[in-house]
C-alpha cells in the first residue's frame, strides 16, 4: 500500500526538528508498517503506536483511503499516559 503525507505531516518533521526532536520518515512508515499497539477511538482514522526511547512513544495518526495510507499527524508521547 502506499503511503502518502498530507502537508501538515510534512511540516511536523521540520517544526519538531526546530525544537530538537528528530523523528525520521522512515521511522513513521515503521510505526505504521509494524505497530505495538493501535487505537481505533476516533474513526476513520487509526493511530498506530510503536516505543521511541524508554519512556517515549510515537503516534502516527492516519486513514486509508481507496488503498493509500495518509498520514495527517504524527508526535511523540509519553509512555504513561498512553499506556494505561
Amino acid at each position: 500500500m502506499e503511503i502518502h503525507f498530507t502537508k501538515h505531516a510534512e511540516e511536523k518533521f521540520r517544526v519538531f526538528a526546530r525544537h530538537g526532536v528528530r523523528i525520521a520518515k522512515r521511522r513513521v512508515i515503521q510505526t505504521i508498517k509494524n505497530p505495538e499497539r493501535y487505537d481505533y477511538s476516533r474513526p476513520p482514522l487509526i493511530i498506530a503506536q510503536r516505543d521511541l526511547d524508554s519512556s517515549h512513544v510515537l503516534r502516527v495518526v492516519y486513514k486509508i483511503e481507496s488503498k493509500i495510507i495518509v498520514v495527517i499527524t504524527f508526535y511523540p508521547g509519553r509512555k504513561l499516559q498512553y499506556e494505561k
